[in-house]
């Protein structure tokens, strides 16, 4: 190969594959030293340089000067280094230029492969770094084949992967399509780096608004948080640093444009755009919207929240086949349960008077135990003795044995359930014998002549 022909390979390679120019050098002066170790052996000094200004490159073998040689690959006589260098002495190392010509066929060939070797790697990394930083962008491509239901795409210098799970459900590509997707992950892999691509993804939907909505980029609007049904419908949170910026109205754009936008990319998936709340319930309101809410209860040490909604309400609230609660609850972070008044009003019914069926237990105490958010021997039973203090006359001892009362009527309570599913034929069974007899101390021994027994369905609606 002429000296200029190398010199243009280098260039040219370095800017059609985007690999460092020094890098392909490298390659180059390895390969030579490689297929002349080839030739020499392995014990041979060899080194290699290259002319950056006219493209030459020489190989040169290094051999110690010595009186009596005995490995000529590694030294040379005294008299024929005299020769190279009139100035040289016994024990310095002289080198020679040798003919890569000489190198023969099976030396070119390993130059060769350690040539192409090398550039693949060198072209793994420069992909690699070139990517890596693009991770959580939005990448044009084009569909080059289908492998298994999954779309390897044409991103320019590399290939990406849309697996199957991270298609959009009912979306269909053939070869030449052109695909948007979001950059979820870049890998890096001995066989070259794989661009892991997605349509599915959260970040796909808040990456899109980012592109249609310039308060996004601006970050006068955030988006804190998105749930996703691919194809069918997503929600996402968001909230403005500006107090004079809506961040709703700003998503939704002008005639619903911005909006429209990202809706025809996901090929009509159904979006809501539910403004932050820094009150979680208040947030938990705006998520299940459009349905009404009537009040929350909120569980904060299982981020279990039960939401009431008037009757007519339920079905809007709950969604098709539960999608709008379970997004919301995706969104919110916490696990939502939906009743209907109607049901609420029954269990809270039922629950007080399951306080009221405990032994002796009279309207005040049940009323003071509700007032606590005490609604049911179940939830008395899971009280501390901390819990129980504050009610008026009630010390430690009396709040421990009145937990253990309803821990006892709890599980006697659970074993009649237990028994009634085992045998269902038995529907007769009395539910009084839930109500643990045996405890000696009741309800009105605790709390003495102040808890006096009244009418409990005119409690229950004094209390409501």
């Amino acid at each position: 190969m002429l000296i200029s022909e190398i010199k243009r390979v280098v260039e040219q390679v370095s800017r059609e594959k985007g690999i460092d120019r020094k890098i392909l050098i490298a390659a180059l002066e390895e390969a030579l030293k490689s297929a002349a170790k080839k030739k020499l052996g392995s014990r041979a000094d060899i080194e290699v340089q290259y002319d950056d200004a006219t493209g030459e490159i020489e190989v040169f073998q290094f051999k110690e000067v010595t009186e009596t040689v005995t490995e000529p690959d590694l030294e040379i006589d005294f008299e024929s280094a005299r020769k190279l260098d009139p100035e040289c002495e016994i024990g310095d190392s002289i080198g020679t230029k040798m003919d890569t010509t000489t190198f023969g066929r099976i030396a070119a060939q390993s130059a060769k492969q350690v040539i192409i070797q090398k550039m693949k790697d060198a072209e793994r990394d420069a992909v690699f770094s070139g990517f890596i930083d693009r991770k959580g962008e939005i990448i044009n491509g084009i569909v080059q084949r289908i492998d298994r239901n999954d779309i390897i795409v044409n991103l320019g210098q590399t290939e990406g992967i849309l697996m199957a799970k991270d298609q959009i459900p009912k979306e269909t590509y053939r070869r030449g399509d052109r695909v948007r997707a979001y950059i979820k992950d870049v890998l890096y892999e001995s066989r070259g780096p794989q661009i892991i691509l997605s349509r599915a993804d959260e970040q796909f939907l808040i990456a899109l608004f980012k592109t249609e909505v310039p308060e996004i980029s601006e970050g006068i609007v955030k988006i804190l948080g998105a749930a996703r049904e691919p194809g069918s419908r997503a929600k996402i949170a968001v909230t403005s640093t500006d107090s004079d910026i809506d961040p709703v109205g700003a998503c939704v754009g002008m005639k619903g444009s911005r909006v429209q936008n990202v809706v025809q990319e996901l090929r009509g998936e159904k979006i809501d755009i539910i403004p932050w709340h820094v009150d979680v319930a208040k947030f938990v309101c705006n998520a299940l919207a459009p349905a009404e809410i009537s009040r929350v209860i909120i569980d904060e040490e299982n981020r279990l929240m039960e939401v009431i909604v008037p009757d007519e309400f339920l079905s809007v609230a709950i969604g098709k086949r539960g999608q709008n609660v379970r997004l919301a609850s995706k969104l919110t972070g916490w696990h939502l349960d939906v009743i209907s008044e109607a049901r609420y009003s029954q269990a809270m019914k039922e629950g007080y008077n399951s306080l009221l069926a405990l032994p002796d237990m009279g309207a005040a105490l049940a009323d003071a135990l509700y007032e606590r958010g005490f609604f049911s021997v179940e939830e008395l039973s899971k009280a501390s003795v901390e819990d129980l203090t504050t009610i008026r006359d009630m010390d430690e001892e009396k709040a421990a044995t009145l937990i253990a009362i309803a821990r006892e009527a709890a599980a006697q309570a659970q074993m009649a359930q237990e028994t009634e599913e085992t045998a269902p034929d038995d529907s007769e069974a009395d539910l009084e014998e839930a109500v643990p007899p045996s405890v000696e101390q009741t309800a009105s021994d605790i709390m003495g002549d102040s808890a006096e027994a009244g009418d409990s369905e005119k409690r229950l609606e004094e209390t409501e």
